[in-house]
């Protein structure tokens, strides 16, 4: 009697499994602080794998953490159920080994600032460059979440200069679905497409900025900031009411304001003086205002104080200035 013949059952399925994975179906974050995490959470949340790296594994439980709060907030607002967050954390893998990058076909740097001085340092950048570099594919594309730092200088000594390219995610602003993408000088077509595919496949839209320092988002609000504390030190208005103007006037989500204390201060003077330098004008120049708070370590919601105070749950108790 003849054997019967054994054949995979795949052959006969209603569809033929790939042999290869879904372009994103896998990325990385390095850094998941405030903003690394709100790009890993996104992600998971669209049903992308994604691992993040952090240098020791208290930042790796604390980074789970903030994540997980994110989630718990979403449940309360009535929109995830416990199942679906308990899915979205499976998809969401902390690690201190760049190692276990291998295998994503895009990163993200998102390394945090300095929590005194509100700077990321670009020889830091460069570095993960150089370390994701070792790890990945030719063609895994390598990212960074840029507001001020030319992306031509991170990419300018990697051997793939191509795959480089800049995002900067409106993480601050809550329900914010817009992406600003920035090509360096070496950035491939292909690379760009790519980018504006996982735009769309987190569900966001994106604009391509040109590089320059505070692109699009940045060059708009500050200025717009800097102008809210003249007329605060001009006696015109306080900070609720100059909020409310914007919000209910203008249709803002939550105000100049509002929005500053959740960037945080030490990264709004930051950024200002880096755009100083870069164009000269006096309108980047930080509002007095703005150092004094800084001086006074009133950063915003991750102190307590900025130009609200807050409580423990990080609500609004009434405005500082």
């Amino acid at each position: 009697m003849a054997e019967p013949i054994k054949e995979p059952i795949e052959k006969y399925g209603l569809s033929k499994r790939k042999a290869k994975s879904t372009l994103f179906s896998r990325i990385g974050v390095v850094g998941a602080g405030k903003e690394g995490s709100v790009i890993a959470t996104t992600a998971a949340l669209n049903g992308i794998e994604v691992v993040f790296l952090e240098p020791t594994e208290e930042k790796i439980v604390n980074a789970n953490t903030r994540i997980e709060e994110k989630l718990n907030k979403k449940i309360e607002n009535w929109g995830l159920t416990q199942n679906e967050k308990r899915a979205v954390m499976g998809r969401i893998t902390g690690t201190s080994d760049y190692e276990d990058f291998k295998g994503c076909d895009f990163v993200i740097e998102a390394i945090r600032y300095d929590d005194q001085t509100g700077v990321r340092e670009v020889t830091q950048r460069k570095e993960v460059f150089y370390r994701l570099e070792e790890v990945l594919d030719p063609t895994a594309i390598i990212a960074s979440n840029i507001s001020t730092v030319v992306v031509t200088d991170l990419a300018s000594e990697l051997k793939h200069k191509e795959r480089c390219i800049g995002l900067h995610f409106l993480s601050n602003v809550p329900g914010s679905q817009i992406i600003e993408i920035v090509r360096s000088l070496y950035t491939s077509d292909e690379t760009f497409d790519k980018v504006c595919q996982f735009a769309k496949l987190i569900n966001h839209q994106f604009v391509s900025v040109k590089e320059s320092a505070g692109l699009v988002s940045l060059r708009l609000f500050l200025i717009q900031l800097n102008e809210a504390c003249g007329i605060l030190m001009e006696g015109i208005s306080n900070v609720e009411d100059i909020d409310r103007v914007l919000t209910v006037g203008f249709g803002h989500h939550q105000g100049v304001f509002r929005t500053a204390d959740q960037m945080g201060v030490e990264k709004i003077v930051s950024l200002l003086n880096n755009m100083h330098e870069e164009y000269g004008h006096l309108k980047y120049k930080p509002s007095p205002i703005l150092l004094r708070l800084f001086r006074a370590k009133h950063f915003g919601i991750s102190r307590g104080i900025g130009f609200y105070t807050y409580d423990e749950k990080g609500n609004i108790i009434k405005g500082n200035l």
